[in-house]
């Protein structure tokens, strides 16, 4: 084949391409699915945790199962009285403490990677809902703070226990300093 026999078909197959993906653009701007304004003001008030200890794959989930009446509010350890509360408020309900049966309710907690055990396994990746933790295989991983939920998803997989659980640096007291 020619040089200039195969320059119309590319340029042919580049309009193409550019003109499926201008209706796709259009379509997707036009045609929304008909979301639930109440599953979105009850995500809303959930803590983003994706934890699963409500026993749903993720906020968004659970939200729906309360929509439908299929949940209760007080399912979510990580977002405690406050989020029960909030939800009670929205929903019309009467507000009680957080079930036990799902969990304890503990401060906000974030995971950290001890960088002298870590091995590289790269089993705490494909764990964590939220892709917090950075780092590829056979090389050490790290922790970004400010996406970090503290699921507690990352603990299990890790066979070296160099993960663990502790309060984020802006609530942790200035090292050195004791209070009068």
């Amino acid at each position: 084949m020619s040089e200039s026999s195969v320059l119309p078909a590319i340029a042919a197959a580049a309009g193409l391409a550019t003109a499926v993906g201008a209706a796709l653009g259009w379509a997707a701007t036009r045609l929304r699915p008909n979301a639930d304004p109440l599953v979105a003001r009850i995500d809303a008030l959930l803590p983003q945790t994706q934890c699963g200890q409500c026993r749903y794959p993720g906020c968004r989930p659970y939200a729906e199962a309360i929509a439908r009446g299929e949940a209760e509010i007080d399912q979510c350890p990580p977002g405690g009285e406050s989020t029960v509360r909030a939800l009670a408020g929205l929903l019309g309900r009467e507000a009680r403490p957080p079930d036990p049966e799902f969990g304890p309710t503990r401060p906000r907690m974030v995971a950290v990677v001890d960088e002298e055990r870590c091995i590289g396994c790269a089993l705490c990746l494909p764990a964590c809902p939220v892709d917090a933790i950075v780092g590829a295989p056979r090389f050490m991983h790290t922790v970004i703070e400010a996406q970090c939920t503290g699921c507690e998803l990352c603990l299990p997989p890790c066979p070296v226990d160099c993960i663990e659980l502790r309060m984020p640096a802006a609530a942790r007291p200035p090292r050195g300093r004791r209070a009068a």
